[in-house]
């Protein structure tokens, strides 16, 4: 069943690992839904750090799963355009956001039925293409794995950031204390904003040392992407039964030069803490590490943690992070912002402002 009858389709592709030229729109023929898949037309999609490190070529499940070309891209919004056999929770024409694995920047892709979900009439296609991947991997780290109880007290380093800030909504609507880490003063106010009740700034101010004081018995989680440049600090500042949660190792990666620097590369995987189970069961802590994109045979987690962000999105308890928007064409651009780490919330390609543009049908 198709309701868009277009012959092609246009996409961001990286055919070698490299810098931000690498990153180049071509066009191909429209794409097929098979038995079980949903084709949607891309309204927008959300940009993430990971997007960076695929361009790159270190990121291991692209290399692994894909490998070149590669067309970036964890999230869309748009509209169901065709719907494979044994399809029945959305329909042509319906409002939908989903997840995908890899091929996001484009303006049509198909995906499995299981990861589309119905847009609520009241989020716009932009907010809803920065939604999903963000809230999950918190979801994952908080929900899945961490458990934190209601009083217990959190480090959430990039506070400001997606994710982040993704963790500090979940971790405030849990009844958690939040002591947020910021790379810089201008993120120090969208940090409070979020619901942190301690921000710590740590380009102005000795992090472990205003850590220490804003939690002298210690943290009962710590919300690690950053890698080497503060993995033993966040493990020394667990309470005793704390845990933390390894999702990214963003310090390793370079703020401007769009390829990675493989000298340094090297010297900070030898200087990454190796944590030893007897030590771990001495100290007792615990160290706890994910990938999403390892992950989607997890159907299951995948409508778990979408149920209950969409819940909490419907009681008002979690709001999409802010989204800064950029042009299909301004593809490397957006590459460039979210990789010198000073963006706050969301990035997010416009790939059809038309359709971004329409107010949310009722």
């Amino acid at each position: 069943m198709t309701v868009s009858e277009a012959t092609t389709h246009d996409r961001v592709v990286i055919h070698k690992a490299g810098s931000f030229d690498q990153l180049r729109i071509e066009t191909h023929p429209a794409l097929q839904p098979g038995p079980g898949e949903v084709r949607i037309d891309v309204a927008a999609s959300g940009i993430n750090y990971a997007d960076v490190i695929v361009r790159m070529g270190l990121y291991a499940s692209a290399k692994e799963l894909v490998g070149w070309p590669i067309t970036p891209g964890f999230e869309v919004s748009g509209r169901v355009s065709a719907i494979g056999a044994d399809v029945s929770h959305v329909a042509v024409g319906q409002r939908v956001l989903a997840v995908t694995l890899f091929d996001g920047y484009a303006t049509q892709v198909c995906v499995p039925g299981h990861q589309v979900f119905a847009l609520p009439d009241d989020l716009g296609f932009v907010e809803a293409a920065g939604l999903p991947a963000v809230f999950m991997t918190a979801w994952m780290a908080l929900s899945f794995l961490a458990h934190p109880r209601p009083g217990d007290t959190l480090l959430v380093h990039s506070a400001a950031g997606g994710v982040g800030s993704s963790l500090v909504q979940l971790a405030k609507a849990r009844g958690c204390r939040v002591v947020g880490v910021v790379g810089g003063s201008h993120k120090v106010a969208v940090a409070r904003e979020l619901g942190c009740d301690v921000v710590i700034d740590k380009s102005t101010q000795d992090l472990w040392a205003q850590a220490q004081a804003a939690a002298p018995d210690g943290y009962d989680v710590v919300l690690d992407a950053n890698g080497v440049s503060t993995l033993s600090g966040s493990y020394d500042a667990l309470r005793a039964a704390g845990k933390l949660v390894v999702y990214g190792f963003g310090s390793m990666m370079p703020r401007t030069a769009g390829r990675p620097n493989y000298a340094r590369l090297a010297v900070d995987f030898l200087r990454t803490p190796r944590f030893n189970p007897l030590n771990l069961t001495n100290h007792s802590k615990s160290v706890l590490a994910f990938n999403l994109s390892y992950l989607f045979d997890r159907t299951d987690l995948l409508a778990e943690g979408m149920a209950d962000i969409m819940g909490l999105l419907a009681e008002g308890a979690i709001r999409p992070p802010p989204a800064t928007e950029y042009a299909f064409a301004d593809v490397a651009q957006a590459h460039r912002d979210i990789q010198s780490g000073t963006t706050t919330g969301k990035l997010v390609l416009v790939i059809e402002p038309a359709a971004t543009a329409d107010p949310p049908s009722s």
